[in-house]
């Protein structure tokens, strides 16, 4: 966390008094320094781009501290975070570990050549990788769309630190020349104490076929809990909700908000410092090079508001078997300022006819471009070559009919308010965060052919880029 961000957390929390969170420790916050005790990965994929050339995502998480850790890996399909795979990973100190997502026969599973211990084992085969599976989402737990292993193709990941392991589980987990003895861990609830972060992490999406590479890092929710989250080895905890105390910080401008969420919803906190009005990236779409451009939008606290398929609140419409959309106001730019603004640019149209994205971990791409190959995909066709984008996700003012909250507006108790330019510090009763809960990265491709090399050869000329989305922040 950078000197200015320190300087506004630590001047509000002094104030959390005022809002009678009194003793506490600590609040969740976005660490733009990348290290964290909870880290979200906003995109996996194994679908081809074009067919028979998959992709592969290649996955690794790092431990920068001293403590030996136990954490837990989740995989959670795109379009509606059901589970497809979660184990407990323990990790020495100073330790990486690594592990690819593949294609099976029917969907995805994961492999990993590495020696960090986990519980269940993980697969160390390539052609026989630990399978995703679909039991999150078929028989009672449908939700009416696909109930398919296709449907783990794509999706997103969480790692979330359970906490440190000391006693006879830090022996067994840590390396001793290269490797650990990985037994006793029968001991690992007791042994396990409050975690103190430090965890980064990125994913690779390889397509050797295709010959492009992008991308990402691991999102990372810093001083997400004070106390251990030890949960065994079969069980879904722990996820996003469990923030410890119920407290956010967030900074936009001038001004850092250290929100109390104490009886509400327990994803709150971690939706309110992933909350964004808008998101803007690029677009390159060059017909010399066949460039193409997708963009990633996760959304990955949106299950938690849902009962079933109803919407509870912050999110705009139930599921349905063409998801749960939100709508969204886009605005097109080139790189010569002329704009389009438009809300029926999406094609084909939602089933909203509005413009809307509806899955979890979305897609979209431009001119059908489809460099992820994505089947959670939206396609904002243009008529320019080249610019920027904004998606506007504004709060809404008027009550959805089916529902008795304002969409897209997510409310807290009240926060103490820290503002740097005047170093006044001030509490508010109530505080509305507007918006939507978002995530994730843009990738670009470039696509030259086959060229001829040196003594004859050829080459195959390739290229891919990424960049992390641009976000603006709306609080009240």
């Amino acid at each position: 966390m950078n000197t200015f961000n320190k300087k506004s957390l630590y001047a509000a929390v002094a104030g959390l008094s005022a809002l009678g969170v009194t003793g506490a420790a600590q609040a969740v916050f976005l660490n733009p320094d990348g290290l964290g005790q909870a880290l979200v990965y906003p995109y996996y994929t194994v679908r081809d781009q074009t067919a028979g050339n998959p992709y592969n995502s290649l996955l690794s998480v790092v431990n920068s501290t001293a403590s030996a850790k136990a954490v837990k890996v989740r995989f959670l399909e795109g379009k509606n975070s059901r589970e497809v795979l979660d184990f407990n990973l323990y990790l020495s100190p100073k330790d990486v570990w690594t592990a690819a997502i593949v294609p099976t026969a029917t969907g995805a599973g994961v492999f990993t050549a590495d020696k960090s211990c986990t519980t269940p084992t993980v697969s160390s085969d390539a052609n026989n990788p630990s399978a995703f599976v679909n039991f999150a989402y078929t028989g009672s737990n449908a939700d009416g769309a696909d109930t398919s292993l296709d449907r783990t193709r794509e999706g997103y990941v969480e790692i979330i630190e359970m906490g440190n392991v000391t006693g006879t589980t830090a022996t067994a987990v840590t390396h001793v020349s290269g490797v650990p003895p990985c037994t006793p861990l029968g001991g690992a609830s007791a042994d396990t104490v409050t975690g103190n972060g430090g965890l980064f992490g990125g994913m690779t999406l390889i397509n050797v076929l295709q010959g492009t590479d992008y991308t990402e890092d691991a999102v990372a929710l810093d001083a997400f809990s004070q106390r251990a989250l030890w949960a065994a080895p079969g069980s879904i905890q722990p996820n996003l909700q469990q923030v410890n105390p119920p407290t956010s910080v967030v900074t936009t401008g001038s001004q850092t908000f250290v929100t109390d969420w104490t009886g509400l919803g327990p994803q709150d906190p971690v939706s309110a410092v992933l909350m964004h009005n808008n998101v803007y990236n690029e677009f390159v779409l060059d017909a010399a090079t066949k460039s193409g451009t997708d963009w990633v939008i996760t959304m990955p606290t949106k299950a938690f508001y849902y009962s079933g398929t109803i919407v509870q609140y912050l999110f705009q419409r139930n599921f349905t078997p063409d998801g749960a959309c939100d709508d969204v106001v886009i605005t097109q730019y080139d790189r010569e300022e002329r704009t389009v603004v438009s809300q029926t640019t999406f094609s084909p149209p939602p089933p909203t006819n509005t413009d809307s994205i509806c899955w979890e971990a979305n897609v979209i791409t431009f001119n059908n471009s489809n460099v992820l190959g994505s089947k959670n995909v939206a396609n904002i066709p243009t008529s320019f070559q080249n610019g920027w984008v904004s998606l506007n996700f504004n709060g809404d003012s008027t009550i959805p009919p089916q529902n008795d909250f304002f969409s897209h507006i997510l409310v807290g108790n009240g926060s103490v308010v820290f503002n740097t330019s005047t170093g006044v510090t001030s509490s508010t009763g109530v505080t509305s965060f507007n918006g939507l809960p978002t995530i994730g990265f843009a990738v670009q491709s470039f696509n030259n052919g086959t060229l001829a090399g040196t003594g004859g050869t050829t080459v195959l000329s390739n290229y891919g880029g990424n960049f992390v989305h641009k976000f603006t922040r709306s609080i009240q």
